[in-house]
């Protein structure tokens, strides 16, 4: 049987208030309730057989002894069933209690964001496919849509759709189980179970049994990690074999994800995959006004160009809208207080901030090599070594590319930028990418994507 906590209580409760009626005719009646079943309880329905706890074991005794017929025959009353009675002290429970206590075996720090949600989530041009997918799912999971994997730059609003879609599943459907985690949680997870420092439970069975949804931000982190890979692709078929919602994050689309195994790179895009582009100036409008509004200032205190001027200024993603938001509301409330922020009050604020902005976005040689080999999963001392592997050579000729390209560098200096490669080497390199753009278009959407990165 499977009764709950509110159950086991309105039993007991029940067949103590028959158990004190027929005790109040004993002189010592009160007494014997008060001594040996003060705190007494059921903690468990097990088959045909109740455990009931109480004080010592001592009471215990009394109880089986004394008075185990009248609450057995009191519980059948109740219930309409025939159990067997046991008595056990709360001393003799206490391991039992304690593992009740116990955190769950695996991701014990999972969770959801309770301020994520599809409420305070502005939709624009930028993100209206993926906040729509996002609803659909969170309406019917595991029906449509699976898995769905949401990628974009950093910033952009994909957690917080990640996190939303769980809030309002958990709100519609308070008995699915959610797993909401990040993709270096599961490698952490996995790394204590195939190493033997978790108990021995199955990390597959776990999922088969105990999740409904599965949540995971930044798949990216998986990429690379063979076993991990292995383990990921068991769970992921036992969720969508069992009709479980998969939803994924990541910082490039399945077929950008260089290292990932084909199997699991086929059943990502099996699903549906959809971009999140940074925000126009009218959504970044938009979310700074919701922004304002949640620091508990009126928008109307803002002059409207004051708005579009960050919107404009700092629309890179989200994160860099809000930390300019932030300074600015530090220094005209705390170190300039004034009642309306004007144009001449928030450049004055921001100046530091944007000048900061205009000399990072400088381009130049390290930028570029850091881009590429962000972008390829690689360091950039890497790109500058010597290693010969395919993979390294073909970014590192892109990364020379980019630079003769975008900055019309001599092949001598970004020789010198390569670890003193001779300008033969960096020609040769150049003109495989030039010749690879004529003919293969991967290399055309990527040197594209790096570009509107560079930009």
């Amino acid at each position: 049987m499977n009764e709950t906590v509110t159950q086991l209580e309105e039993i007991w409760t029940a067949a103590m208030k028959k158990m004190a009626e027929k005790l109040s005719a004993e002189p010592d009646g009160q007494r014997i309730i008060d001594t040996f079943f003060d705190g007494s309880k059921i903690i468990s329905i097990e088959g045909n057989k109740i455990k009931i706890v109480v004080s010592t074991k001592l009471a215990a005794k009394v109880i089986e002894k004394s008075y185990a017929g009248d609450l057995k025959s009191f519980i059948d009353d109740i219930t309409g069933t025939d159990f067997l009675l046991e008595f056990v002290s709360k001393e003799d429970v206490g391991e039992e209690k304690s593992e009740e206590k116990k955190g769950p075996e695996f991701f014990p720090e999972a969770y959801l964001n309770p301020n994520f949600t599809f409420d305070n989530f502005v939709v624009g041009s930028s993100n209206n496919e993926p906040f729509q997918a996002s609803v659909m799912i969170a309406s019917t999971p595991g029906r449509m849509f699976n898995p769905l994997l949401l990628y974009s730059e950093s910033g952009l609003g994909k957690t917080h759709l990640l996190h939303a879609i769980g809030n309002s599943i958990k709100e519609k459907y308070p008995s699915m189980r959610i797993l909401c985690i990040s993709a270096s949680d599961f490698v952490d997870e996995y790394v204590q179970y195939a190493t033997g420092s978790k108990e021995d439970n199955s990390l597959a069975k776990y999922f088969r049994e105990d999740v409904d949804v599965f949540l995971i931000d930044d798949i990216q982190y998986i990429v690379g990690k063979k076993k991990t890979m292995e383990m990921f692709f068991v769970v992921f078929q036992a969720l969508v074999n069992k009709g479980r919602q998969i939803v994924m994050t990541s910082d490039q689309p399945p077929e950008r994800l260089d290292g990932l195994d084909d199997r699991l790179r086929t059943r990502f895009t099996q699903g549906l995959v959809l971009p999140i582009q940074r925000p126009d100036v009218d959504t970044s409008v938009r979310i700074l006004r919701m922004k304002i509004e949640a620091n508990g200032l009126n928008p109307e205190d803002f002059d409207d160009e004051v708005i579009n001027f960050i919107a404009s200024k700092f629309s890179k993603n989200v994160r860099e809208l809000e930390g300019a938001l932030n300074r600015l509301i530090f220094c005209t409330i705390n170190l300039n207080p004034t009642k309306h922020i004007t144009m001449d009050s928030a450049e004055k604020a921001l100046k530091s901030l944007s000048g900061a902005k205009e000399d990072k976005s400088a381009l130049n040689e390290e930028k570029i090599i850091a881009k590429v080999a962000d972008f390829y999963s690689l360091t950039p001392s890497q790109l500058t070594g010597k290693i010969r592997i395919a993979r390294i050579s073909m970014a590192r000729h892109i990364a020379m590319y980019l630079i003769r390209d975008l900055l019309d560098a001599p092949f001598s200096k970004i020789g010198e930028a390569f670890g003193g490669k001779d300008h033969a080497t960096v020609i040769n390199g150049v003109k495989k990418v030039e010749n690879s753009l004529k003919t293969d278009p991967d290399m055309a959407i990527a040197i594209s994507e790096l570009k509107r990165r560079l930009s």
